[in-house]
């Protein structure tokens, strides 16, 4: 169809106003403006052939803090249309747009990639604060440190292997789990024993997800594509994200095993024949069940994880839409929003195994521990204290499940210097011991 030129500030209203589809909540403010930023990257590349006027609504919105509401249910990920919609009307209310920019504004991906970035980002952070958590297991559980010798990611060089090798010993450094004689089994559990593979493999899927992000928070996502040096307009498929979605699809998947071994960390700590200390690691030894029924609450939370581990990416378009043109999807904005649910999830995840492997230690004797787990040791003991008596039992965790999200528990690990004993070998027992 040819559009007069007479009626083409008309169609690009008519168009924005049509795809006005998108359903549920308004998307959260850094998402919304995480959107903005994209498009505006997006817009001033070039590809889609607009006007540079295009930019200073985004521009004077981003720089007030001016979130549009953009509804956040309704996308197929094979451009945004309803939230990009929601957003285009907003921002160019009362702009008469040129040939192309209602379309310009309308075919894109900004939406998917702007939640995704921050829901990966998310991700990294959660996968930091597993390493601690689970560092601080280790010591809690008695753990065989051999798991975290130089030789385990050097002979198998995996990068974020070797990544988690590097940051146990370095968290762990001065522990009392380098003495001779300090692990209570040659072969423990595997999900202490794994520790640096399941991590390792989360930071991986995480690594991979970002290098993604960064040719999609600056590649051309629009159709058609204006190749202005060659004088061209192309039509194309650039607006079909299945780069990113099937990554996101990658996260969750690796983020899954990474939760369950978490979870399985906490019912060891909280149960003697595994830890060999009180049963829901109640000091009293009385009728109090101490802490153990948190590890029903954890199961819940990894179970309903797990579940939002499910790939979305290859799921099928109905044919019929569009005279069967617009015949695949790539649920892009649901892949975003399961993984910012399952990191939620996660978070909590880490909080508990937090506020249990730190009364374990305590249970334990408080022995020395790593310059790192110390640190975020103190950093709970802060919030949380040793539950010594029924009546302080943590009834909310919320202020754990905040210093997961801030990034303190991370930041507070990391800032130690590398060292570690010589060869990383502790020296370990067939058989358990108290």
């Amino acid at each position: 169809m040819r559009v007069p030129a007479a009626q083409i500030a008309q169609f690009n209203a008519g168009l924005i106003r049509s795809y006005r589809i998108a359903q549920g909540p308004s998307a959260a403010g850094d998402v919304v403006r995480a959107m903005m930023l994209r498009l505006l990257n997006h817009l001033a590349s070039g590809y889609p052939g607009v006007r540079a006027k295009l930019l200073s609504p985004l521009v004077d919105a981003l720089n007030s803090d001016r979130l549009p509401p953009v509804r956040s249910l309704g996308s197929t990920g094979v451009s945004d249309l309803g939230p990009n919609a929601d957003l285009a009307a907003d921002l160019y209310d009362g702009m008469q747009l040129a040939a192309g920019e209602g379309l310009a504004l309308l075919n894109h991906g900004a939406y998917s990639t702007g939640a995704a970035a921050l829901s990966v980002a998310e991700a990294e952070s959660l996968a930091d604060a597993l390493m601690v958590t689970g560092a601080l297991s280790l010591e809690a559980f008695g753990a065989n440190l051999s798991i975290i010798d130089s030789a385990v990611s050097e002979s198998r060089p995996h990068p974020g292997l070797a990544k988690t090798v590097t940051e146990l010993r370095r968290q762990l450094e001065g522990s009392y789990l380098w003495e001779a004689g300090a692990a209570r089994n040659l072969q423990d559990p595997l999900t202490f024993r794994s520790l640096p593979q399941t991590v390792g493999a989360l930071y991986d899927a995480v690594g991979y997800t970002r290098g993604v992000l960064a040719i999609e928070l600056n590649g051309s996502q629009g159709n058609p594509l204006v190749a202005a040096a060659a004088g061209r307009v192309i039509s194309v498929g650039n607006f079909d994200i299945v780069p990113l979605a099937a990554a996101l699809d990658f996260v969750r998947i690796a983020l899954a095993p990474a939760l369950t071994s978490c979870g399985e960390r906490v019912l060891k700590l909280l149960e003697k024949p595994w830890s060999g200390l009180p049963p829901g690691l109640n000091p009293s030894g009385g009728v109090d069940i101490g802490l153990g029924e948190l590890g029903v609450a954890q199961q819940a939370l990894v179970a309903e994880a797990r579940l939002l581990a499910q790939p979305v990416s290859f799921e099928m378009a109905s044919t019929t839409h569009a005279e069967g043109i617009e015949d695949r999807m790539t649920l892009a904005p649901l892949s975003a929003r399961r993984l910012a649910e399952m990191v939620a999830l996660g978070q909590a995840c880490a909080a508990i195994e937090l506020v249990v492997s730190a009364q374990a230690v305590e249970a334990r004797g408080t022995p020395q521990l790593g310059r790192g787990t110390a640190r975020a040791f103190a950093a709970l003991r802060s919030r949380v204290p040793f539950v010594s008596r029924p009546e302080q039992f943590p009834a909310d965790l919320e202020p754990v499940n905040e210093l997961i999200r801030s990034g303190v528990l991370s930041d507070a690990s990391y800032s130690v210097q590398p060292a570690g004993p010589g060869s990383g070998r502790a020296a370990g027992r067939s058989t358990r011991r108290q």
